[in-house]
């Protein structure tokens, strides 16, 4: 059976119009688009259809719209695409086994992280690296500290292969299950924290060998631990 052609409201036509126009070139990167008026009289809109589909196209990344002034283009980056994700996210978590699915992506992606930076890393990607091992060592004992250095080693995996996309993900993903970080380093405590950290130095050690298997099942290991810690929290709190 063929899925049934659903029929786009007013603005998203109006929308999908001006998409075309600046896809075609008519306006270009920094240009500022028709004043509303303009646009209802091309396009034979209400007003109301317009001011929806600038607000559209502003979450989409493609116009920045400012009050008193007319809606200019601008360039959509990963970060606006992944955030446009976040209220769907999070539904998809309160769902039954939601938090299980959103281990598992997050496990695809920071595997594929790992060994990719084992392959490609350069001498200064692995000096961040080293700089950020470092400094989640330090941060052992200070539950926030740690939190934020354990994010910043796994924000170096990201960078390393030089697609703007990848960070926008590992952003999206820490602000997703940052309840489970938070639950598990809480729940383990101190003896958490030193386990993280010996996971994010086999890692490290792994990736600096030029090794994506051992760097690989290093990190598979470590998000494997971190969700059973979490789920073994959750039960305990249950």
């Amino acid at each position: 059976m063929q899925t049934p052609i659903r029929r786009r409201k007013l603005y998203e036509d109006v929308a999908l119009r001006i998409e075309e126009m600046i896809r075609e070139g008519r306006y270009a990167l920094g240009d500022q688009l028709p004043a509303e008026r303009e646009i209802m009289e091309e396009l034979g809109v209400g007003r109301s259809a317009v001011r929806e589909a600038m607000l559209a196209l502003q979450r989409m990344g493609l116009v920045t719209v400012s009050s008193g002034e007319r809606a200019r283009v601008t360039a959509p980056t990963a970060k606006v695409l992944v955030s446009e994700l976040a209220g769907a996210a999070r539904l998809l978590l309160a769902q039954d086994g939601g938090v299980r699915r959103f281990q598992e992506a997050r496990a695809l992606f920071e595997v594929g992280l790992a060994r990719a930076a084992a392959q490609h890393a350069s001498e200064a990607d692995l000096a961040r690296l080293r700089t950020a091992l470092e400094a989640n060592r330090a941060a052992i004992g200070d539950h926030a500290d740690f939190m934020r250095t354990d994010v910043a080693f796994h924000y170096v995996l990201a960078v390393i292969p030089r697609n703007p996309i990848f960070p926008a993900i590992h952003a999206a993903i820490v602000e997703w299950l940052v309840q489970q970080r938070h639950i598990t380093l809480t729940w383990s405590g101190r003896s958490g924290a030193e386990g993280a950290y010996q996971a994010h130095k086999a890692i490290h050690e792994a990736i600096a060998a030029r090794d994506p298997d051992r760097a690989e099942k290093a990190m598979r290991d470590h998000l494997a631990e971190v969700a059973s810690l979490f789920w073994k929290a959750m039960e305990s709190d249950a």
